[in-house]
């Protein structure tokens, strides 16, 4: 081999050859791999054969490859493709969710590097043939280089040399208190949450994003986006609202179809195939067929919210986001290459087997609609660890959600997504059952048959890593991940895109904006003791809700209200829990409670008498009604700051900052105040630039704000835009697409292309 064309990575394990006119190759000194060259081009002989394969010939196809490679696998070993493991924690921890260990101990004791690979991770390689990742926290970008090329050497070097296939949830969420520093890059580029990207009402801001999330991620060797969650929210008490686009199907829509592209597309010699790249990332779109309608608001990762209800005969249009959206891409790539299911059992919604079970198990969901209806050929993994037993504790949000087949063994949940369309099991690490369904299919229709339906999924999934370059190249360099992730363009890109998801509603005698020498008093936020989603405790606290440091950049800061001239407070949305409690119980309740949106104690009058959904078995409930029960959220102290501030400025200007995470009830405190800015998870400068008008307000809300609980009670939960909205002091409707900017209330080209006729 011409030596002219070997490089040599710092680290010392990983070699490059370029090809020229080619792809250049990565490989690994100690994976025993080989470079094979015929007519002066190089191959990597993965399977180390000492000939080309199909499958290792960069020339063909994308497709003639997955093919090729499927037809030689094992089944131990298209089992262990199926898989998609649990969270890693890169360093792992020595404990919880993301523990694992070194050499037989914990991080911490075994002197381990934090990129080094754990017990765990080297077992379900190399034993189990997993080669999908969800990785949650990176200690660095660097950690994150090492690590994904001690997991890709070490795959190399084993069965047929099949790559990892590095993914991740959203990670790039606003570090609040963080100062924004044009010249500075950080760990990786923030913008607002998803549904502050729908408040911009841009879905060319979504491409971008998806665009420069992308880029960060191949950097990382994150080649796999969990996400976008395009469920459109249409039950506003939903604790995953936030992760959304919103309640509206059309903007749900276009920005689905635009964030996927962004994440999806990679042009000019950046291109592999078909929009096909180096840029690309896989696009995991969920949760079908819409998991934004679950009875009362309550969420399935719990046994007590697995129902999701349509009271509205509104089925058909939570789909449109995959159908109209992620399904119908403008680009090459056409469209999103993997697709979620929720955990809900979409209640009545089964006209062919009448079947309700959770939509993953549903035949008629996956392959009826999916498969058939929409033609969509991309890969079908489940929500994590469905084929889990459930836990004992209805309340656990990390255990098995095998929702409507909890009669079956595990094996036989395996054996019936496989026949319903899945292609792969979210938090699964052991192949076993998975063997043992498919022992099960062929004891039912044959060998050749099951052997058929495991290839027919082996394609699916290693056609997302043929495309992105993988097999030719998985291994990164520090230097280059580094310059990359969380650059200063990117970083303000980033922030751009927060001051535009910010939204103003109120602004009573154009109060704002404020000159920058004023005086300001803002409150500390109490914030009780609790528990988090794990499970774990959480303390009280009683802390300024803001980086004051930021706060003092714009204003003079006092802690005495007399002094000063304006009052503002930090207030979040209601958290009044997730529809169940212990103490209900106890008390010889159904357990089940309301989710509340207002900030004092709520009493569910007008809540149904009877559950549209329940479960029939001896140990669980039929009815799930909490009709005359009282909740009251955690952050009750929330309202009660607001209007203690109100009390202490006597009569002096008072603002308040809202961070939403779904639709609020401002009725308690809106007439109290002169200004309400809104927000979906920015840095606090932001907010602080909006109102000292360095950037006027342009947001406007993705969703409704209703005008008390009496409309959420009544409204249906899978119907959008039916709630009564909170007209304010002003007048002014908080409807969706509503929002001010310092001549009044906004009026544009997007307000006219997303209006809805009961829009004022």
């Amino acid at each position: 081999m011409n030596d002219v064309k070997l490089k040599i990575d710092s680290e010392g394990y990983i070699k490059y050859v370029e090809n020229n006119g080619g792809p250049t190759l990565g490989y690994s000194t100690i994976s025993g791999v080989k470079i094979i060259e015929k007519d002066g081009l190089f191959f990597k002989d993965l399977n180390k054969d000492g000939i080309i394969d199909k499958y290792e010939d960069w020339r063909l196809s994308p497709e003639e490859r997955a093919k090729d490679l499927a037809s030689k696998m094992t089944i131990e070993q298209i089992a262990g493709l199926m898989l998609y493991s649990r969270h890693q924690s890169v360093p792992a921890g020595s404990r919880g969710w993301f523990d694992g260990s070194y050499g037989g101990k914990t991080y911490e004791e075994s002197g381990a590097k934090p990129w080094d690979l754990t017990d765990q991770q080297i077992k379900f390689l190399s034993e189990d043939n997993l080669r999908h990742i969800l990785v949650t926290i990176l200690e660095s970008p660097e950690t994150a280089v090492r690590w994904n090329n001690k997991i890709q050497a070490f795959a190399e070097g084993i069965g047929l040399g099949i790559p990892a296939n590095n993914s991740s949830d959203p990670r790039h969420g606003s570090d609040s208190s963080t100062e924004f520093n044009a010249g500075a890059g950080g760990k990786i580029s923030m913008w607002p949450e998803p549904l502050g990207l729908a408040a911009t009402f841009n879905p060319d801001i979504a491409a971008r994003f998806g665009e420069i999330a992308s880029k960060e991620y191949r950097a990382l060797g994150i080649t796999t986006a969990l996400s976008p969650q395009i469920d459109i929210a249409t039950d506003p008490r939903w604790f995953r609202f936030n992760g959304t686009f919103g309640e509206d199907s059309q903007l749900s829509t276009d920005m689905a179809r635009a964030y996927v592209e962004g994440f999806q597309k990679s042009e000019g010699e950046k291109e592999i195939a078909e929009g096909w790249g180096y840029d690309s990332v896989n696009a995991m779109v969920k949760h079908w067929p819409g998991g934004g309608s679950g009875e009362g608001g309550r969420d399935a990762h719990y046994g007590y919210g697995k129902y999701a209800v349509y009271p509205g005969g509104n089925f058909e249009e939570h789909l449109l986001p995959f159908t109209k959206g992620a399904f119908n891409l403008p680009g090459k790539t056409k469209k999103a290459s993997a697709l979620m299911p929720y955990y809900t059992i979409s209640v009545g919604q089964d006209p062919v087997n009448g079947e309700n079970v959770g939509n993953s198990y549903n035949s008629y969901l996956i392959n009826d609609l999916i498969r058939k209806r929409y033609g969509y050929d991309g890969v079908v993994c489940t929500d994590w660890i469905i084929t889990a037993d459930e836990p004992e504790d209805i309340d656990t949000f990390v255990g098995g959600k095998p929702w409507g087949v909890e009669h079956l063994s595990v094996a036989e949940r395996h054996y019936k997504l496989i026949m319903a369309g899945v292609d792969q099991f979210g938090g699964n690490n052991e192949a076993g059952p998975i063997l043992e369904a498919y022992q099960i299919g062929v004891a039912e229709y044959g060998e050749e048959f099951m052997r058929k339906r495991f290839e027919d999924s082996a394609v699916r999934l290693l056609l997302n890593i043929f495309r992105l370059g993988l097999f030719e190249n998985p291994y990164l360099k520090v230097e280059e991940c580094v310059q990359e992730v969380g650059k200063p363009k990117y970083m303000q890109e980033g922030y751009e895109v927060q001051l535009k998801s910010i939204v103003m509603l109120k602004n009573k005698n154009n109060v704002l904006p404020l000159k920058k020498e004023s005086i300001v008093y803002i409150p500390k936020q109490y914030t009780p003791a609790g528990m988090d989603w794990f499970g774990n405790p959480t303390p009280d606290k009683l802390e300024y809700p803001v980086n004051m440091d930021v706060a003092r950049k714009y204003f003079k800061v006092t802690d005495d209200p007399d002094e000063a001239d304006f009052g503002l407070v930090f207030i979040s949305t209601p958290k009044s829990g997730t529809g169940y409690s212990h103490d209900d119980v106890k008390a010889g309740g159904n357990g089940y409670v309301p989710i509340s949106l207002q900030y004092k104690p709520y009493k569910a009058i007008y809540a149904r008498e009877k559950s549209l959904a329940g479960d029939t078995r001896n140990d669980d409930v039929l009815n799930r009604s909490y009709q005359g029960k009282t909740v009251t959220p955690s952050n009750t102290t929330d309202l009660n700051t607001v209007l203690e501030t109100v009390e202490a400025m006597k009569g002096k200007p008072v603002f308040v900052s809202l961070l939403l995470t779904n639709p609020t009830i401002v009725e308690e405190f809106e007439k109290n105040v002169d200004a309400i800015i809104a927000n979906f998870g920015v840095q606090d400068q932001a907010v602080f630039e909006i109102i000292s008008g360095e950037v006027e307000p342009s947001g406007l809300l993705p969703m409704q704000m209703p005008a008390n609980m009496k409309t959420v009670e009544e409204q249906l939960e899978d119907v959008a835009h039916d709630l009564e909205c909170h007209i304010d002091s002003e007048g002014h409707v908080y409807d969706f697409a509503f929002g001010l900017n310092w001549t009044g209330r906004i009026k544009d080209d997007r307000t006219e292309k997303y209006k809805k006729p009961t829009s004022i």
